[in-house]
């Protein structure tokens, strides 16, 4: 899903959630320091260093306290680049990932053509690394907002499973797929199941 009808779409959807988003924006304040929003380095189409917006779902200090996680955690950490139980993550923060609200920023990275609606996660240099040699290949197109991976396995799977579920997106993308995948996102995402 490309061209102006994607930010068209992103712009109207900005503007029918502009309520619901300054509430996410000041419950996120309430519950913890630090601002509402934060931009967090990734890499975007042909390697592009693209920067994601979100709602802030951690403590302001998330990437230092990732040196006081002990030896089990440091394991789970760099085998998923997430913990199944983050002490990182705000009372708010849990809220907003469950639902995936956090997200909901990143329609301003569609606007600025950082990313597509339905694409592979984007990702930072770490988890690009253990693409070896299909890094090029999940480079090749844009991420997106969400994607097949999100859509039908979110949390509930291992990253070995989701990569090649991207992969597997990449070659057999097509706009009538990408169609089913908005909708199939709605249903988990609405339901809350397997989001951390």
């Amino acid at each position: 899903l490309f061209g102006v009808n994607l930010v068209f779409c992103s712009v109207c959807a900005l503007i029918v959630l502009f309520v619901p988003m300054l509430i996410v924006a000041v419950a996120v304040r309430l519950d913890s320091k630090g601002s509402a929003i934060y931009k967090h380095k990734r890499r975007g189409q042909n390697g592009k260093i693209i920067y994601v917006y979100k709602f802030r779902s951690m403590v302001t200090n998330a990437e230092e306290l990732i040196k006081s996680f002990t030896p089990e955690q440091k394991e789970e950490w760099e085998k998923n680049f997430k913990l199944d139980h983050d002490p990182r993550i705000t009372k708010v923060g849990r809220f907003l990932r469950k639902t995936s609200l956090d997200e909901l920023p990143q329609l301003l990275n569609i606007i600025k053509g950082d990313i597509s609606i339905v694409g592979p996660r984007p990702i930072i240099d770490d988890e690009l690394e253990k693409y070896g040699p299909y890094k090029d290949k999940l480079l090749s197109v844009p991420p997106g907002l969400t994607g097949y991976w999100q859509a039908y396995a979110r949390s509930e799977c291992t990253y070995e499973e989701r990569m090649r579920m991207e992969l597997y997106y990449i070659d057999n993308a097509n706009f009538w797929w990408d169609i089913k995948i908005i909708f199939a996102t709605i249903g988990p995402v609405l339901r809350g199941i397997g989001s951390k």
